[in-house]
């Protein structure tokens, strides 16, 4: 999927996503950012904040950035900000997320949740987010990922043609943001509804990225 088409698809999307996708996407929110509430952290970059979902759950200390490549997205994250008062968000910028326009070893802990399976070159987006999260920090994603087996395999197969339409891919492997030489998983479990989204923590080592 190019940018143009993600650019499009999230112009189509943003008027409905909070009660459709938004919906969707609840659980692995909320496990996300409940385990980002629990850690030693001050500060955390967002990639693909979309409408700002996820803000008013975070800890009010915590000082944290999103990024989206839609503006229509950003428009409606930055209302909700305005409107519940969510003094410690400290920026919302449009951004493309294979090029984070942040130094290296920024942030206490970066966070992806459900767009991983929807940018372009999704492994320059998992590098990008390893460089600018500091050594010892934490890569947070909740994703769905394709599986090899079962009635959901075949349908993400059948539905892998139209992901320039749906917005996303149905058949996105898991390895590809596993691979990354930096990341090493510390915890990888099955959320609702059916265990169809993955949440995963990563360590960023101290090895360097590249």
């Amino acid at each position: 999927m190019d940018i143009d088409a993600v650019k499009s698809s999230y112009a189509r999307w943003a008027p409905v996503y909070d009660r459709t996708f938004g919906a969707i996407t609840r659980a692995g929110r909320h496990a996300t950012v409940s385990h980002i509430n629990s850690q030693p952290v001050n500060t955390v970059l967002e990639v693909g904040v979309g409408t700002g979902l996820a803000l008013r759950h975070y800890r009010r200390d915590l000082q944290v950035t999103g990024i989206d490549f839609s503006e229509e997205m950003l428009k409606k994250a930055r209302t909700r900000i305005r409107e519940e008062r969510l003094d410690y968000v400290q920026q919302l910028r449009q951004m493309d997320a294979r090029a984070l326009d942040f130094p290296d070893n920024h942030f206490d802990l970066v966070t992806a949740m459900h767009i991983v399976s929807v940018v372009p070159e999704p492994e320059q987006v998992v590098a990008e987010m390893a460089r600018v999260c500091k050594p010892g920090g934490q890569i947070v994603i909740t994703n769905h990922f394709a599986r090899d087996t079962g009635l959901l395999a075949v349908v993400e197969k059948l539905s892998a043609p139209f992901s320039g339409l749906l917005g996303w891919h149905s058949d996105f492997s898991i390895s590809t943001v596993l691979n990354h030489p930096a990341l090493a998983v510390k915890l990888r479990k099955s959320l609702p509804p059916m265990g169809v989204m993955t949440f995963l923590v990563l360590e960023k080592t101290m090895q360097a990225v590249a």
